[in-house]
């Protein structure tokens, strides 16, 4: 599912040939349903780029927000594990380098980059409500220092 305000089809042109593969052209910030069972919801939606995110700041803040909200409540339904992709932005703007786990952050919420990390914030916060409070099964993980090498 993608609304492919940020993605391309051609970057999964290769999936559309494979039977078990299925597409939906959706904007999670908006109601969700896909019938069927769901076993795993991978929550990976959000322009990732400053150049991106700064172009769309509302789409970015919504997707954070509703987006994941939509998402929980379809987890939540579909009795699904839910795991929503965060980063080191919740830390703000670090003073520490790199930033652990106990690190708090340095954060300014109405700076220029503070859509994307404000919405990373909420996003974290509210899938622990959910986890908490409905005892839905989450995770939460943060890519960030990741590198590969060809």
């Amino acid at each position: 599912m993608d609304n492919l305000i940020t993605g391309d089809l051609n970057n999964i042109a290769h999936l559309f040939k494979l039977r078990e593969f299925d597409f939906y052209h959706h904007d999670v910030s908006k109601f969700v349903h896909v019938p069927g069972k769901i076993d795993y919801i991978l929550h990976f939606a959000s322009p990732a780029s400053p150049i991106d995110y700064l172009k769309i700041p509302i789409q970015t803040l919504k997707v954070g927000s509703l987006g994941t909200h939509n998402l929980l409540g379809f987890a939540l339904a579909k009795k699904a594990r839910i795991l929503v992709a965060s980063t080191s932005e919740v830390y703000g703007d670090p003073l520490v380098h790199p930033q652990n786990e106990d690190y708090w952050g340095n954060v300014n919420p109405i700076g220029p980059r503070g859509v994307y990390d404000e919405a990373k914030r909420f996003q974290e916060a509210i899938t622990m409500a959910y986890h908490t409070y409905h005892k839905l099964e989450t995770r939460i993980v943060r890519i960030f220092n990741t590198y590969t090498h060809a």
